[in-house]
């Protein structure tokens, strides 16, 4: 099955951007070359799983401790 396409607009939803942005984020994402695109004339369009791997590859995880590591200074 072939991803989906997505506008601008699109993508803004999905990062959860719009309603602090619209789509300059998504905009300036696509300037700095930090995410696939596509242009379809004069349209640009993000595939779906793009704008996946860019929140996996930006997905921060958390440190887990150790129990009984402590070092004395």
């Amino acid at each position: 099955m072939a991803d989906r396409l997505l506008n601008v607009a699109q993508v803004a939803e999905l990062l959860g951007t719009w309603e602090d942005s619209g789509e300059r984020f998504p905009r300036r994402l696509i300037a700095e070359r930090r995410i696939e695109f596509i242009h379809v004339g004069r349209h640009v369009r993000i595939r779906e799983s793009a704008v996946e791997a860019y929140l996996a590859a930006n997905t921060v995880h958390p440190v887990t401790r150790r129990r009984g590591l402590r070092t004395v200074a």
